[in-house]
């Protein structure tokens, strides 16, 4: 899948009308949605409650917050990468504190064109989240199925006096013989001897 058919959804934190207003444009340009806009921390607690975002980009300070420990805590939220706009005379400061947790900082004043960089490096993050969001799945379904194979092993092991290494052979060959994956025999012997 090309990244031109990949939606992001993205939050925009800031206080500032024309930041809102231009980072609105850039975004609707770029093809991002659901974009949602809002002006305080608070609000935008509210939000990543209700919601998941690809996307966070705060513009700092923030009328009810600096917005440095609400970026730390949605960096470490599955799946959402976080870009935080930082005045100059602090940036230094700022940016120390926030790069071991992962959020990306830009400092302001910024033009139109190293947003577009930054928002490419999120895009980047977010695609490397995903792919490592995909293998644990995988990883996560691979040990499902070997708990419930392992489950079934021992109704046979209890119920039919098999050993353990019989036991194995006999989903294993069960499976083969009718084409189906082991999780498939292991569930049907629970569902046959529970």
């Amino acid at each position: 899948m090309g990244l031109k058919q990949i939606s992001y959804s993205v939050l925009v934190v800031s206080s500032s009308e024309k930041f809102n207003i231009a980072m609105a444009e850039i975004l609707r340009e770029s093809g991002y949605t659901p974009v949602k806009l809002v002006s305080d921390i608070s609000s935008a607690k509210r939000e990543v409650s209700q919601r998941s975002y690809d996307m966070v980009i705060i513009n700092s300070p923030l009328a009810d917050d600096m917005g440095t420990n609400f970026a730390i805590d949605v960096s470490s939220m599955k799946g959402t990468v976080v870009l935080m706009l930082i005045r100059g005379e602090i940036y230094e400061d700022l940016r120390a504190k926030l790069v071991p947790s992962g959020v990306f900082t830009l400092q302001r004043p910024t033009s139109k064109q190293m947003i577009g960089i930054a928002l490419n490096w999120l895009i980047c993050a977010r695609e490397r989240i995903r792919r490592y969001e995909d293998k644990t799945l995988t990883l996560e379904e691979k040990m499902e199925e070997i708990r419930i194979v392992n489950r079934a092993k021992w109704i046979l092991i209890n119920s039919l006096r098999m050993d353990e290494p019989t036991a194995h052979r006999y989903i294993e060959k069960a499976a083969m013989d009718r084409c189906v994956t082991k999780r498939q025999v292991a569930e049907e012997i629970i569902k046959n001897y529970t």
